[in-house]
C-alpha cells in the first residue's frame, strides 16, 4: 500500500506506528518526502480501509504491476529490428559521429555506456578536455570526446550583478541537463527499464544507438551562437532547433540554408489525468503523477484569485493558505515555471493542483513530473472548470491518473506542437523554414543524476518538449543515412530527410496545426519519416559554391558574405556566371510575386541526382497553389546510371491579375513520382506569396 498526505508520513501514529514496525521490520517499506509526503507499508484490507477515513489522508492505494511501454519516439518513428528494419539496414548508425553544440553532458548516464560499442573512426581528432568534476577517463567509445568554451560566457556573465553562476561546472559537465537530453535522444545506448515514476517505462534508446557522440558544451546560462556554414563545407551536416515561439508567424530560428531547420510535433502517447469535477463532469487532463493508475479522492476546490501579488498564477507566498489549506488548487498558466506552481501550492498547504491553460496554450499538453498531485488541462476544459469553480458554493473534484496511454484519444499524431515557431523567415524567404518537423513533446531521455531541471528539489523530471527534443531526433536520422551513404553531402542528407517526409498521421489524414490542416510555415516538407529517407531515389544536392551565390543573390554585401563564409566574393562578377538563371537547388519551392507589378511569370531552375535504381524513369506530379498556374519542363526524367544528374525548370505563371490580391500565400507541391517503384516520391513543398 502506498499512502499520500499533505502531512509527514501520513500520521502513522493514528493506526499503531509502534504495532507496524514493531510486528515485523519489513512492513514499513519507504519513507517518502521529496516527490510527496508518504510511506509505503504492508497493510491488512482493515488497515487500508481505516486510513482512508483520516483526515489529511489525500489516498490510499494498492500497489498495481504495469505493462512495460517503451519510452517510444524511436518506435513512434518506425526504426524496427530485423533484416528489413531501418535500424539493421543503416548498421544503426555506426561509424557516424554526432557532435552535440548544447549544455555539455552527464557521462555517467547509461545512455552512454560503450558496451559493443567500436573504438572512434580513425578520423576522429577530437579531445577529452578535462575541467571541474570531469576527466578524461569519462570518455569512452560511445562519449568519445568533450570540450567545453566559456571564455565569451565569463566576459559577459563577470560584467553581471553577482558574476558567474556558481551552479555552473567549468567544465563539459552539465549543470542544465538540456545536453544530456539532446545527446541521449540522438544517439543514446540502450538503457533497460527506462521510466519517469514507473511511466513510459520500457528500453530507451537513441534515434542512432550505434553512433558516437562528441559533447561541446558552448551554451551557458547566458549562450552564444555559433553559426554552421564551415562545418557544412566541411561535410558535417548541422541540425539546428526552430525555436519554441510558435504559434508566431515569422518566428522561426536558425534560417540558413546550409541548416537543417527542425520543428515539434506531437507524439501518440499521453499521461492522461482526468479531472472529474464534483457535478460528473469530465475534464481531460495530462501528468506524469505519480506513476500509478490511481485517485486523489474528492478534495474541495480552491481558486485564489484575491490578491494582486500573482495568487491566480500560484507565485510562492502568494497563495492564502486559508484558501488553499488541504485542498485542490486551480492555478493559471503563465508568468512563472509550471513545477514552481505546485511547490507553491505545497507549501501554502494545499492537496493537489489543476493547472490552466491560457488561451494563447489552447491545447498544449505539456507534461510535468510534481511535487504533488496535479494535472494539466486545455483552455477549453479550463474555461468549463472555471465556470464550474464560480457557479458553485463547494467545488470539488478528483484527479484519476491513468498512467502511459498509446493510441487511443490521441491517436491523431503526430501533429504540430503549438510552441513550434513557424516562418516564413524574415531574412531569408526564399527558403522555406522549418524543414521537417520530428517528434519533440513529452520526450523522455537521459538527465543528469543530480539535477533538477526547474532548480526545485523536489523535481525530478526527465521528460522534455520543445524543438530542441526535435532536433536531435533529426540528427540521428542524419547518422543513419550517413552510415548507409557515407559519400553524401549534407545537402543530399537535409534533401533524403525532406522529400520523403509524411504529410499524414498514423491514421493517414493531413497532419493538423491545432484544429486546421497543417501548412508549410508550420511543418515544412512534413514529418521525418527515417525507413524512406534512407532510399530516397532522388537528391537535390547543393555545392558549397551555390550557397554563396545564393547569399549575393539576397542582396548581400562583399563584407557580409565574407563574414559568413570567409571568402572574398565579388557578388557582380559570380551572378554573371550564373547567367541570371541561378535559383539555390533547395528541396522546397518559394516563389513571391509582387503585387501591382508586370512580372506574371516566375521560373525556378532545379536539378536531381539519381541514387534509387540505375535504370529509372520519373514522371512529374503537381498540385498547383490556388491562384498559379504550373508548368514544369520536361514531365519526365529519364536515368541510365547511378549518380546521374537531371536538371528542370517550373513556371509558375500568376493568374490572379496584377489588381489587389485577397490572400498573401497559397501552397501546394511538385512530386517525382518512379514510373515502376512507387516507393519512390520525391515530394517537395511549393509555396507562394504576394508581396
Amino acid at each position: 500500500m502506498h499512502c499520500s498526505s499533505t502531512r509527514a508520513l501520513c500520521h502513522l501514529d493514528f493506526i499503531d506506528r509502534a504495532r507496524i514496525v514493531g510486528e515485523s521490520s519489513s512492513r514499513l517499506l519507504y519513507s517518502y518526502h521529496s516527490a510527496f509526503e508518504g510511506f509505503a507499508a504492508r497493510l491488512s484490507e482493515a488497515e487500508a480501509e481505516a486510513l482512508r477515513g483520516v483526515h489529511g489522508v489525500i489516498a490510499v492505494r494498492p500497489d498495481r504491476r504495469l505493462e512495460i511501454h517503451t519510452t517510444y519516439s524511436y518506435r513512434f518513428l518506425g526504426l524496427g529490428f530485423g533484416p528489413t528494419g531501418t535500424w539493421e539496414r543503416s548498421g544503426f548508425g555506426k561509424g557516424a559521429i554526432i557532435g552535440v553544440l548544447d549544455t555539455g553532458v552527464w557521462p555517467e548516464s547509461p545512455s552512454f555506456d560503450d558496451l559493443r560499442m567500436p573504438p572512434a573512426p580513425a578520423r576522429w581528432r577530437g579531445v577529452c578536455e578535462e575541467g571541474q568534476n570531469f576527466d578524461a577517463s569519462m570518455c569512452n567509445n560511445k562519449l568519445i570526446g568533450a570540450r567545453f568554451y566559456m571564455k565569451g560566457h565569463r566576459a559577459s556573465s563577470d560584467a553581471l550583478p553577482g558574476g558567474p553562476p556558481e551552479t555552473e561546472y567549468v567544465s563539459a559537465r552539465d549543470s542544465h541537463g538540456h545536453g544530456t537530453h539532446t545527446s541521449s535522444t540522438a544517439a543514446g545506448a540502450a538503457v533497460r527499464s527506462a521510466s519517469v515514476l514507473g511511466m513510459a517505462r520500457g528500453e530507451a534508446r537513441g534515434t542512432a544507438p550505434g553512433a558516437h557522440v562528441a559533447a561541446y558544451k558552448v551554451c551557458w546560462f547566458n549562450g552564444i551562437a555559433i553559426g554552421g556554414f564551415r562545418a557544412t563545407e566541411r561535410g558535417i551536416t548541422v541540425v539546428c532547433a526552430a525555436g519554441n515561439n510558435g504559434p508566431i508567424a515569422s518566428s522561426v530560428s536558425n534560417e540558413a540554408p546550409w541548416v537543417t531547420t527542425v520543428g515539434a510535433g506531437t507524439l501518440d502517447r499521453r499521461f492522461p489525468a482526468i479531472v472529474r469535477l464534483g457535478n460528473g463532469e469530465v475534464l481531460y487532463g495530462e501528468s506524469m503523477y505519480p506513476g500509478n493508475e490511481t485517485s486523489t479522492g474528492e478534495i474541495e476546490l480552491a481558486y485564489d484569485t484575491s490578491g494582486d501579488a500573482g495568487s491566480e498564477f500560484c507565485f510562492r507566498g502568494a497563495l492564502s493558505k486559508s484558501k488553499v489549506g488541504g485542498k485542490m488548487v486551480l492555478c493559471d498558466r503563465g508568468s512563472n515555471g509550471r513545477a514552481e506552481k505546485g511547490e507553491a501550492v505545497r507549501e501554502a498547504g494545499g492537496a493537489a493542483m489543476i493547472l490552466a491553460n491560457a488561451e494563447i496554450n489552447g491545447e498544449e499538453d505539456s507534461v510535468d513530473v510534481h511535487v504533488l498531485p496535479a494535472t494539466l488541462v486545455g483552455y477549453a476544459e479550463s474555461v468549463r472548470l472555471k465556470r464550474y469553480v464560480n457557479a458553485t458554493a463547494r467545488p470539488t473534484a478528483r484527479i484519476e491518473f491513468r498512467g502511459t496511454v498509446i493510441g487511443g484519444r490521441a491517436a491523431r499524431a503526430p501533429a504540430v506542437a503549438l510552441f513550434s515557431s513557424r516562418g516564413p523567415s524574415v531574412t531569408n524567404p526564399s527558403v522555406l523554414k522549418p524543414d521537417v518537423i520530428a517528434p519533440g513533446v513529452n520526450i523522455i531521455a537521459a538527465w543528469p543524476g543530480n539535477l533538477a531541471p526547474t532548480g526545485l528539489p523536489e523535481d525530478r523530471r526527465s521528460v522534455l518538449s520543445g524543438t530542441s527534443m526535435a532536433c536531435p531526433h533529426v540528427s540521428g536520422i542524419a547518422a543513419l543515412i550517413r552510415s548507409t551513404h557515407p559519400n553524401w553531402s549534407p545537402a543530399a542528407i537535409r534533401s533524403a530527410i525532406m522529400t520523403t517526409a509524411k504529410t499524414t498521421d498514423r491514421r493517414g489524414r493531413a497532419i493538423t496545426d491545432g484544429s486546421t490542416k497543417a501548412g508549410v510555415f508550420a511543418m515544412g516538407a512534413g514529418h521525418v519519416d527515417p525507413t524512406r529517407a534512407i532510399d530516397p531515389g532522388l537528391v537535390y544536392d547543393i555545392r558549397t559554391d551555390d550557397y554563396v551565390a545564393h547569399l549575393c543573390t539576397l542582396g548581400y554585401t562583399k563584407t557580409q558574405v565574407f563574414s559568413i563564409t570567409h571568402r572574398n566574393v565579388s557578388c557582380p562578377r559570380l551572378l554573371a556566371q550564373e547567367k541570371k538563371h541561378f535559383s539555390l537547388n533547395y528541396p522546397s519551392v518559394s516563389v513571391a510575386f509582387a503585387r501591382g507589378k508586370a512580372k506574371r511569370v516566375v521560373v525556378v531552375h532545379r536539378r536531381v541526382t539519381n541514387v534509387g535504381l540505375t535504370n529509372s524513369t520519373y514522371v512529374v506530379k503537381v498540385n498547383a497553389p490556388d491562384g498559379v498556374s504550373v508548368r514544369v519542363d520536361p514531365e519526365r526524367l529519364v536515368f541510365d546510371g547511378l549518380g546521374q544528374m537531371k536538371s528542370y525548370r517550373v513556371f509558375f505563371e500568376n493568374m490572379r491579375g496584377l489588381g489587389k490580391v485577397k490572400t498573401w500565400h497559397a501552397e501546394g507541391e511538385l512530386v517525382w513520382v518512379h514510373e515502376k517503384v512507387k516507393k519512390y516520391r520525391v515530394r517537395s513543398p511549393v509555396s507562394v506569396s504576394w508581396v
